[in-house]
């Protein structure tokens, strides 16, 4: 890894590499205005909503480089928010349930489009829709297995969740609601009984599964599917929405029961960051020990959303917002709302908890995003070694074109050899459409950078070594004369 990738630290968590002299980064001027806006913003919205408490980490790559707490864990106490103070996470949990069946793919021990009934029998509920196809492992993930919901108990209304064993009884007699496969409906019940996939072919309870092979892998200490009675002393004091003579009601602790899969984890930025940075490290040595095609194709869409506006992977939800593509997903219950948001062109995570039922994390996750992502890319790129440029080089320097009458124009910019392919009528920016030619043997080059498609460019010479014609990709363009 470049070593100004290793630069990016502000607070170093054990996730972190071997770290290259931090100072670098504490001193880049531009972050740290950026932070200090951010900053002065959040302490903003919390005075002007009155919220009792925040939290906050920033990723990039495999380092925070920010994270702070505001306001209180506890109110009537005056007990300090911390980054430390734990929160339950909620639906986020069911990312957690989709990477623990990725794991298990990937160890060969299922496939995603099989159905759900052939690791778990008693999967049975009325089908309205026979003709339609069976229940798969990734229509579950997708939300679009046509399943109900919720289990059939009023347990948003009266936080009496069910049992496991009462969650299996109901489905009997619940009905599906749409046909598999065709339309989205977020559903609590169906990521519930992927959770019982994944107790029943790893062999470990659900809990255990996600300690042993996530957790404790990732140094997440103070995570947990059931808190400890430690952890739930550290749990912040969840409220529920300021009311008109600004009092908030203090929300009941619930536990999910049998809708633990879908919603029973606690957790803190801090340990979330350590998991969203295993996800962004998409390479075959992840943390997580799958491969990296496989987080590849959960963060990347598997169901678009007919108004091509959103979509959802495996286990998470997909947003774009102007040209940023992230993944992620959020979380609330009872006076804890979180959002854990990734964008992976970027390698920056934000992570933001708040224990107000009327905050919307989302938003202000988003914004951290849009201040800090574009500079943490930059500032983590690493620096293309500069290649003298060959004076052979000169003589492919001049104007092409294609039988068609198309041209493209070679050129020298700064020592770096670069291909510019006109337009008609021409861009408004023509940086769109160069890209730069890297040596990779005598005469053949490679298209690299933002905009290049990766296919060689070789140039044909006489015995002059005056350029004949050039070959890009499979198709020829010859010189202009």
């Amino acid at each position: 890894m470049c070593c100004t990738l290793l630069l990016l630290i502000l607070f170093l968590l054990p996730i972190a590499s071997p770290a290259a002299d931090i100072t670098v980064i504490r001193q880049n001027a531009e972050l740290k205005a950026a932070i200090g806006l951010l900053d002065s913003w959040i302490t903003s919205q919390i005075e002007y909503r009155q919220l009792p408490g925040l939290s906050i980490a920033i990723v990039y790559d495999k380092d925070v480089v920010w994270s702070k707490a505001y306001g209180y864990a506890d109110l009537q106490n005056k007990v300090p928010m911390t980054t430390q103070s734990v929160f339950r996470i909620a639906s986020i949990t069911k990312t957690f349930t989709c990477t623990a069946i990725m794991q298990l793919r990937d160890q060969g021990k299922l496939r995603i489009d099989d159905p759900v009934s052939k690791y778990l029998p008693w999967f049975k509920y009325k089908n309205r829709f026979p003709q339609g196809p069976e229940v798969t492992l990734r229509m579950v993930m997708t939300h679009t297995s046509g399943l109900p919901g919720e289990s059939a108990f009023p347990y948003w209304t009266d936080h009496k969740f069910p049992t496991r064993e009462q969650i299996v009884e109901a489905l009997k007699n619940q009905e599906s609601i749409f046909e598999a496969d065709t339309r989205f409906r977020y559903s609590n019940l169906a990521l519930a009984i992927l959770g019982e996939v994944v107790a029943s072919v790893s062999g470990e309870a659900y809990d255990r599964y996600i300690q042993k092979h996530m957790f404790d892998p990732l140094g997440m200490n103070s995570s947990s599917v059931f808190p400890t009675e430690d952890q739930k002393r550290r749990l912040v004091t969840p409220y529920g929405r300021k009311m008109a003579d600004g009092s908030r009601d203090v929300s009941t602790y619930t536990d999910s029961k049998g809708l633990t899969p879908a919603a029973n984890i606690s957790s803190t930025p801090e340990d979330l960051a350590r998991y969203a940075s295993a996800h962004m490290q998409e390479t075959d040595n992840n943390p997580l020990g799958m491969r990296g095609s496989t987080l590849r194709e959960m963060h990347r869409p598997q169901w678009i959303q007919p108004n091509w506006k959103s979509a959802w992977g495996l286990g998470f939800s997909i947003g774009k917002s102007d040209d940023r593509v992230t993944f992620g997903h959020g979380g609330w219950v009872g006076g804890n709302k979180s959002q854990f948001l990734v964008s992976p062109s970027e390698k920056t995570a934000v992570i933001l908890m708040v224990n107000a039922d009327d905050a919307v994390p989302s938003a202000l996750a988003s914004r951290a995003m849009s201040m800090l992502a574009p500079i943490l890319k930059r500032l983590g790129a690493p620096a293309e070694p500069d290649e003298p440029f060959d004076t052979t080089w000169q003589a492919y320097v001049g104007k092409y074109r294609d039988p068609w009458g198309w041209e493209t124009e070679i050129l020298n910019q700064n020592g770096k050899l670069m291909m510019y392919d006109y337009s008609y009528p021409p861009e408004d920016d023509p940086t769109g459409s160069l890209v730069r030619l890297k040596p990779e043997r005598p005469r053949t080059f490679r298209q690299t950078g933002e905009g290049a498609n990766g296919e060689t460019v070789v140039f044909e010479v006489d015995a002059k070594g005056s350029v004949v014609r050039v070959k890009v990709g499979e198709n020829y363009i010859y010189p202009a004369r």
